[in-house]
């Protein structure tokens, strides 16, 4: 069934507080066999006035501006240790307090945005602010208590906002491919540090660490807020106009073959039967089966983002051995999240991830050996393996769960699923500077290998609420079929 209405672009449809062209739409909502409803016959153009990749572009650039919040923190904080007269302990649960923060603003700030009382790019101009306050807080207070509430809150709060944000709209934009676009845009999240994480270990020290994380703070506002004066969502339901939709193609859209990509993804990774409420989502069991598995797959990648450079340290490896091994993990990770997305829009969403969580796994092994041996380029190399695991699994998390519970609840269903982080910022850098103190990093990395296998167990479960398996499908296509003859 499909019904025709008209739309006034002025607003598009979604309490923004931005307009579009300004022009009447027409459009129409397509209704399939399972209820699910595409909003089609608008254009990207018609509602933001320019192509939608800049709804992947500019998302990309914020989530690098604060991507040296989390992973360039571990190459700060020696000096930060000696300049504040902090422990290594003080150090790192800032940083877990740091994640707690932002993983844990994800489902309020999802929930505010759906309904309608926090916009995109109030969310981004406010995370910036706040991003502001933490670096400040960092560079000027010595008492690691107003640290911790400084950085470890405030800083925390407005970098996930930027991020739930980012992460949110462009699967949004992009419906019918959101893995390879999502995991670019998750990319900057890691690699954005680069630059970062040598400052922090060549020209970071006691004489100038105020200054400099100053200029980053002042930094990450700028871009960040530059950004966020072109964020706009679309209209719920919104299919891109050029694209037919699983249901069949629209008047005036193209084939599905014609997009022989967004063919092969739809196909992989088909839609959410319907529209999933936070509540019903909880309610599938699917929901809180993925928060575990990020709860235990985020616990090991922090745990790797914390003790790398510490570890290549313990070894005997030099500094340059231990800044690169933290840059190939950055990089690697970054780009990880960009070619897993692609992956798994050709392989699946579940497939790829099962294969990401267990590579993460392994490297951690792998991480022991290169140390016993005293291996450098081993060492580099599993870095480059748990780079890659440690970050691919998070745009995979986060398209997995529009696929599952479709998109108009996503804000808060996204945010419920991502809050894990919060639980693994505590085990993964506190707990584990603690797990370290006892046992060694023998013993910290051999637990992190075992919880991140088990992680990939939890995964296997995964199966897309409300939609048939295929036996089951088969067998009432068949029934379907005696009753028609």
């Amino acid at each position: 069934m499909s019904t025709e209405t008209e739309q006034d672009n002025t607003d598009g449809g979604n309490g923004d507080d931005r307009g579009g062209t300004g022009r009447r739409i027409r459009y129409r909502d397509v209704t399939d066999g399972e209820g699910r409803v595409y909003r089609i016959g608008e254009s990207d153009r018609e509602l933001l006035g320019h192509s939608r990749k800049l709804m992947v572009y500019l998302p990309w650039v914020a989530m690098m501006a604060i991507s040296v919040s989390e992973y360039a923190y571990g190459s700060a904080e020696d000096t930060l240790s000696r300049a504040h007269g902090w422990s290594q302990s003080d150090t790192f649960w800032i940083l877990s307090v740091w994640v707690f923060f932002q993983a844990g603003i994800a489902f309020p700030a999802g929930w505010l945005r759906e309904r309608g009382l926090l916009t995109a790019r109030w969310a981004m101009y406010l995370g910036s602010a706040l991003c502001l306050v933490g670096f400040s807080a960092l560079a000027h207070l010595d008492s690691v208590a107003l640290a911790l509430c400084g950085f470890g809150v405030v800083g925390g709060l407005g970098s996930g906002l930027i991020y739930a944000t980012c992460i949110n709209m462009v699967g949004k934009w992009f419906p019918e491919r959101r893995g390879a676009k999502t995991g670019f845009v998750n990319g900057g999240f890691a690699y954005g540090a680069l630059p970062f994480i040598f400052l922090f270990n060549y020209a970071f020290d006691t004489s100038d660490y105020a200054e400099v994380l100053d200029l980053i703070g002042v930094y990450v506002l700028v871009v960040v807020a530059a950004c966020a004066w072109f964020f706009r969502d679309p209209p719920p339901n919104w299919w891109p106009a050029h694209i037919a939709p699983p249901t069949g193609a629209p008047e005036g859209a193209a084939p599905v073959a014609a997009d022989r990509r967004s063919a092969a993804s739809l196909a992989k990774n088909p839609p959410a039967v319907r529209q999933f409420t936070p509540k019903e989502a909880l309610a599938s069991g699917m929901l809180p089966l993925m928060w575990l598995a990020v709860v235990l797959t985020a616990g090991v990648s922090i745990f790797g983002i914390s003790f790398q450079v510490d570890y290549a340290r313990e070894v005997g490896f030099g500094p340059l051995v231990a800044a690169s091994s933290m840059g190939v993990m950055s990089v690697v990770n970054g780009v990880g999240r960009a070619v897993v997305g692609w992956l798994s829009d050709l392989w699946g969403r579940k497939t790829t991830l099962v294969v990401v969580i267990v590579v993460l796994g392994l490297a951690q092994f792998g991480v022991i050996w290169a140390g016993h041996v005293h291996s450098q380029w081993l060492f580099l190399f599993f870095a480059f393996l748990s780079g890659f695991g440690g970050g691919a699994f998070y745009p995979l998390f986060a398209t997995l769960t529009p696929d599952y519970f479709g998109e108009n609840y996503n804000a808060t269903n996204y945010g419920l699923v991502y809050s894990g982080k919060l639980i693994s910022g505590l085990f993964g850098g506190g707990l584990g500077s603690m797990v370290v103190g006892a046992w060694g990093y023998d013993g910290a990395y051999a637990l992190a290998g075992g919880v991140s296998l088990l992680a990939a167990g939890c995964t296997l479960l995964l199966r897309q609420p409300g939609r048939a398996r295929p036996r089951a499908a088969v067998a009432g296509d068949r029934a379907v079929s005696r009753e028609l003859i």
